[in-house]
């Protein structure tokens, strides 16, 4: 679970207590008492003479740097900065915050909020707001409110300027947050008395008082059975200025005057000064009273260093409000929480005013709109996808088959002109044949006649070149072909016999027809 950071401010002295639960046992982490620093008592610039730290470490003033800063907002950031060293390895931004004030912080009364009108307390600590309903008010007033052991109720109530709030936002800036989460605000005394009714057996009819002793104040709590019953105003002394322990006891005879508390069975002492001579000295004064320190042996503290354990016990306050919020956690009780609104409003992620909240719903249902049309949408274009592909399918099988249809085209025409072309060829066929059967005739009879070359010239007629033996046969041959001419005779001798080489050219119908 997440770091529970108690924050006990009381006076001048602010405690720091970390706390965590595993497997049902609640572990304390971290431990600091610190002051908060005052100006130099001779009137000069600087910082008063620093508090030991109860977790044993040291002051390093030289490393934190306030120059420039006056004397208050020097002491600031020296406490802010000491916070964070002491907190070291805690993820503050993570971590929950309990604040734990006593008086001036808070007081109390037997009575409702109306009478104390004008001591500082507004209904916008409680409510946000001047206009709230009757009933939102009722439920403000029960969770400030406590049973007493008489069968009266206690309220408490928060001044106006908390200045513990402003101390934990201000460590929330150093460390570069807008503030840290601030879960429940406790009071000081009633933590107390609640965890020491639960830890401690006392008898239905005993009257107990709780005495706890700080650094400049004291507390008298009494309690009858274990309820509380009466809470004592806050004494000025402590371990910083107390001389002799007896101004306790004639303060303790007064409030059990003021409180209707007959005597005193048992006495429990805690805080900054829980000695023997400090029991001693009670058992002198209320012989009859059983008296004994607080005891924390429910809380694992083997974490902490040995300086913070043997004063665990001026940690009572914040070890009691962690105690109270866990058991609050489990169900097991449910406490007073003075967390104002503004605190609410200000942590919280949205700050919305109250048709901020209206639009809410609307804002709900037209997500919800959008998303069905979105959806809608993607449903069309999904099916609109579907048919592209099928379309573009399909086309692909077309200009396929386009393919095989213009390549049986190119063969169809290409037949035609082939036929074309064969008709053409079989009409020049049969006039070479009868041409070429009159010159084999001719020649198979005259066997000193041959031909070397025939091929057709530019005007279309056959040429024929080629030997003969006896050139009067050349005449003959003319004219046997009828339309032939004997163009040229030369005499050109084949080795030692006569020749006569001859170009003889013949007009041929359907010649120039078949080769156009």
């Amino acid at each position: 679970m997440k770091p529970v950071v108690s924050v006990y401010c009381e006076g001048n002295d602010t405690k720091f207590a970390v706390f965590t639960k595993e497997n049902g046992q609640i572990k304390m982490l971290k431990a600091a008492s610190i002051d908060v620093f005052k100006p130099n008592k001779s009137g000069s610039d600087g910082i008063d003479s620093l508090a030991t730290l109860d977790s044993g470490g040291d002051i390093a003033l030289d490393s934190i740097d306030t120059s420039g800063l006056s004397t208050s907002d020097q002491g600031a950031a020296v406490f802010e900065s000491i916070v964070n060293s002491e907190l070291a390895g805690i993820k503050l931004q993570n971590s929950i915050f309990i604040s734990v004030l006593t008086e001036p912080s808070l007081f109390y009364s037997s009575k409702n909020k109306k009478t104390f009108e004008g001591r500082g307390l507004t209904n916008e600590m409680f409510t946000g707001s001047d206009e709230v309903s009757t009933k939102q008010k009722s439920k403000d007033e029960e969770n400030n409110r406590i049973d007493l052991a008489d069968g009266g109720s206690l309220f408490t109530y928060l001044s106006a300027d908390v200045p513990c709030f402003k101390m934990i936002n201000s460590i929330a800036r150093i460390n570069g947050k807008r503030f840290y989460k601030i879960q429940s605000v406790k009071s000081a005394e009633i933590s107390l008395a609640y965890y020491v009714a639960k830890k401690k057996k006392f008898f239905p009819d005993d009257y107990s008082l709780i005495v706890y002793i700080g650094k400049e104040y004291s507390k008298l709590i009494f309690l009858h059975g274990r309820k509380l019953k009466h809470i004592g105003s806050t004494l000025d002394v402590g371990t910083g200025n107390l001389h002799t322990y007896d101004v306790y006891f004639s303060k303790i005879l007064l409030e059990m005057e003021n409180g209707a508390i007959p005597n005193l069975d048992n006495i429990i002492v805690c805080g900054e000064d829980d000695s023997e001579n400090l029991i001693l000295s009670f058992y002198g004064t209320f012989p009859e009273a059983n008296v004994s320190r607080l005891e924390f042996d429910s809380i694992d503290v083997s974490l902490l260093p040995e300086s913070a354990r043997i004063k665990i016990s001026s940690y009572s306050v914040p070890l009691a409000a962690a105690f109270e919020y866990f058991e609050e956690l489990n169900k097991e009780y449910t406490g007073i929480n003075l967390l104002p609104k503004y605190i609410i409003e200000e942590q919280k992620i949205f700050q919305f005013a109250w048709h901020g909240y209206a639009m809410l719903p609307i804002l709900f249902f037209a997500a919800i709109y959008m998303t069905l049309q979105i959806l809608e949408y993607n449903s069309n274009i999904k099916l609109l996808n579907q048919e592209i592909l099928s379309q573009t399918t399909l086309k692909q099988q077309n200009l396929a088959l386009l393919s095989q249809i213009e390549a049986l085209d190119q063969k169809i025409n290409n037949f035609d002109q082939t036929q074309t072309i064969l008709d053409s060829v079989t009409v020049g066929t049969e006039v070479w044949g009868n041409f070429l059967g009159s010159v084999s005739d001719f020649m198979g009879k005259n066997k000193n006649l041959w031909t070397r070359n025939v091929l057709i010239d530019d005007n279309g007629e056959i040429v024929l070149e080629g030997h003969a033996l006896n050139k009067f046969l050349l005449t003959d041959f003319a004219t046997f072909m009828k339309s032939a001419t004997l163009r040229k005779i030369t005499y050109d001798p084949i080795n030692s016999l006569d020749a006569y080489r001859f170009t003889v050219g013949l007009k041929v119908k359907g010649i120039q027809k078949a080769e156009k």
